[in-house]
């Protein structure tokens, strides 16, 4: 989907820096490592695990957290299913943004639908976007629901409520599959950076 632009006079200006040279200075390139899956599956908590891991390696990083990104950027935004397309098209420039700095940007969206995840991909590039499908049962997250919201959603209180009265539709052809419900979160976290070097993110 394209988006018409409704600013007007509006010019693309070019940086005298370009994303080389970003890049040069971080000695990584920038990527975008995005965690998808059902709440409470576990996307949060291993994001936080794998940015801390790369910045003990001395890499710029940010994590760009659903509730935390709800707070302010999309703060005026539902749950419908446009708002959750839009709100996954904001988050999709954002990250587009922090790439061409030369960050790695992880994000912990649910971002339940394909297509969405798809133009975020298409944004950045493949090469640069790395999906991890957190999977969990959803019987798991119902159990873990540290938020109570699973409750609140099967008693009819919340409406569009992924894996409830909304659809997930898991990633076909994931980078990166993880069973969040199989192993300790530090053992993954240590998987995903060792995947992400290899793609040739990091400078040799």
């Amino acid at each position: 989907m394209v988006y018409e632009i409704n600013s007007s006079n509006v010019t693309r200006h070019k940086s005298l820096i370009d994303r080389t040279d970003r890049e040069r200075l971080h000695g990584h390139k920038g990527a975008v490592i995005w965690f998808t899956g059902l709440s409470a599956s576990g996307k949060s908590t291993l994001s936080h695990l794998v940015e801390k891991e790369l910045h003990s390696m001395g890499c710029s990083t940010y994590v760009f957290d659903g509730d935390n990104v709800r707070h302010g950027l999309c703060g005026d935004l539902g749950f419908s299913e446009k708002d959750r397309e839009e709100n996954i098209r904001r988050i999709g420039e954002m990250v587009k943004l922090f790439v061409d700095a030369g960050v790695i940007a992880l994000t912990a969206f649910i971002s339940p639908f394909r297509k969405d995840r798809q133009r975020v991909r298409d944004m950045v590039g493949d090469d640069r976007f790395i999906e991890v499908f957190v999977d969990c049962p959803l019987e798991v997250c119902i159990q873990r629901d540290p938020k109570g919201i699973y409750q609140k959603a099967l008693k009819g209180e919340i409406k569009d409520f992924t894996g409830i009265s909304s659809p997930y539709e898991p990633p076909e052809k994931p980078e990166i599959v993880i069973r969040s419900d199989k192993e300790e979160f530090s053992e993954f976290a240590k998987q995903i950076v060792d995947f992400v070097k290899n793609p040739g993110i990091f400078f040799s």
